[in-house]
């Protein structure tokens, strides 16, 4: 296993370069002088200067890539010029909020498409297999900035059971009852998707086991159904479903831009889109190269866990 995991990291380490390299390049390539967009019209060449010099815009193209990732590397972000403050205190805030938003979708799902996939396979009904699949549809079919239109209107002003949008004040851990409720809403609307493209590929994946002659014996022998697929055709069957949960992952974190901006959530979606809007071009590149390392470090997980769970990955990979 750890032979295995040695021989993971490489791969890792080069997207991340590449990522690194293909952000510093593309922000150079944006038309206009970023010191003159944050300076303005009227700004002396010494304020312009002091702009350039602190958004690393001096000396040569190398130079200022290799003292960009110098300063990451030492976890010296910089400063932001426009929003204020530290980069980092920035990221810190920010990735806390997305964190509790994304494990929270991501409980959700799962416990969605757990419960979807084994209930169809186990009961076996044709009518339980088209409500499943008419959810994925549905769920598939309609986008997050829709889903959570749908869900404010509803639960928020209709009804008004629900916040909606915002962040408890006093931050989740004070009024667990009550950070609950700021979290349904966006986790729902976060989750959807995930949960359905999950449901359809965990049924398949059992449906696939169920016709192996492992499950003919075991069936043969009296074993119920449940207790096969429980016991015997899940496991089988998880390996595979977790290297689409680390891809529907990554998926989740970029939905979150879209998801935090509907439901005011100051996480990583609302910073960089904030980033973005004000030309904050520091603070644009370290987002960019931290959305990158995130999602390298998924599937790195993911990759880990597969391998853990079936031998037949890491001996091949040692192979």
């Amino acid at each position: 296993m750890l032979r295995y995991s040695l021989r993971r990291i490489p791969s890792a380490l080069i997207v991340l370069a590449v990522g690194s390299v293909v952000i510093f390049t593309l922000l150079r390539l944006v038309p206009g002088d970023p010191a003159q967009i944050l300076a303005g019209p009227d700004s002396s060449p010494e304020a312009l200067e002091s702009i350039r010099d602190e958004l690393g815009l001096t000396g040569s193209q190398v130079g200022q890539y290799f003292s960009w990732l110098g300063g990451v590397a030492s976890f010296d972000l910089g400063h932001s010029l426009t929003l204020g403050g530290d980069i980092g205190s920035l990221l810190l805030d920010a990735l806390g909020n997305t964190l509790v938003l994304a494990v929270a979708a991501l409980l959700i799902a799962v416990v969605i498409s757990f419960t979807l996939s084994t209930a169809s396979v186990i009961i076996d009904r044709r009518w339980l297999d088209s409500i499943v699949t008419t959810f994925g549809t549905i769920a598939v079919a309609i986008p997050n900035f829709v889903t959570g239109a749908i869900l404010v209107v509803l639960f928020g002003v209709v009804w008004a059971v629900l916040p909606a949008g915002g962040v408890p004040r006093k931050g989740f851990l004070d009024d667990p009852g009550i950070s609950v409720q700021y979290l349904i809403l966006p986790a729902v609307c976060l989750a959807l998707p995930i949960a359905a493209a999950l449901t359809r590929f965990l049924t398949e994946s059992l449906r696939s086991q169920l016709a192996e002659p492992y499950v003919t014996t075991a069936q043969a022998l009296g074993i119920s159904r449940r207790r096969i697929v429980l016991t015997q055709v899940l496991p089988n069957a998880l390996p595979s479903t977790l290297t689409v949960l680390g891809i529907q992952v990554g998926h989740l974190l970029g939905g979150t831009v879209l998801v935090e901006a509907i439901f005011a959530w100051p996480g990583l979606g609302h910073l960089i889109e904030r980033a973005i809007s004000s030309r904050d071009y520091p603070v644009v590149q370290v987002m960019l190269l931290f959305s990158i390392a995130l999602f390298v470090a998924i599937q790195l997980v993911t990759d880990l866990v597969n391998a853990w769970l079936d031998p037949r990955i890491r001996l091949g990979g040692q192979a």
